[in-house]
């Protein structure tokens, strides 16, 4: 086998995704992952930490977009609509990936630690938002609560893409999303008492 293996990371994802579904994630050791991609256990270290990190290893790169979508909004944008930007360049990346998206999922939602490591993933997005929304000169209130607004968004949109078996494109599901949290400001106070 040759020092330089094309493509060796889309290959890794796509065994070990193959092998998680088949067998489940705890019983995949990297050897077989390793063994379905015709490459060797080294070259898997080399581009991942760890078996999980497989199905995380894109979070830096998810957070780095929606960041930088939150800075390239135009200034005139409210906090939400700079959000909801960054989430729709989220959107354009998922919809390309649809098929190994969905894996992924299915993958995680089977494992509880792995749904664990998606919850600490998306806190660190919303870490991620908060910190892009001051950098523009929003409050820390408003920073922090927009940001878990536009995860929470992201999780309700996301799950309703998946569960519809991706017919639906991810975009509108998350804008009806913003939409309807937007509604649900507007008439907040008028059912309480």
């Amino acid at each position: 086998m040759g020092r330089w293996e094309p493509n060796a990371r889309g290959r890794l994802e796509q065994a070990a995704l193959e092998l998680y579904a088949e067998r489940g994630y705890e019983q995949t050791p990297v050897a077989e992952i390793t063994k379905r991609a015709g490459l060797t256990e080294r070259t898997f270290f080399r581009h991942f930490a760890d078996k999980r990190e497989v199905l995380f290893a894109g979070s830096g790169r998810l957070a780095e977009l929606c960041v930088g979508a939150v800075a390239a909004a135009p200034t005139t944008a409210t906090p939400m609509e700079a959000v909801a930007a960054a989430l729709d360049a989220a959107a354009g990346v998922f919809e390309e990936r649809g098929d190994l998206v969905g894996r992924r999922q299915s993958v995680i939602d089977a494992n509880a630690e792995l749904r664990e490591r998606e919850l600490i993933k998306l806190a660190s997005l919303s870490d991620a938002l908060a910190d892009a929304l001051r950098d523009r000169g929003v409050d820390e209130l408003t920073a922090r609560l927009t940001a878990e607004a536009a995860i929470a968004v992201l999780k309700v949109a996301f799950r309703r893409w998946i569960d519809g078996g991706q017919e639906r494109l991810l975009r509108p599901l998350l804008t009806e999303c913003f939409d309807v949290l937007r509604t649900a400001s507007a008439r907040g106070a008028v059912g309480a008492g």
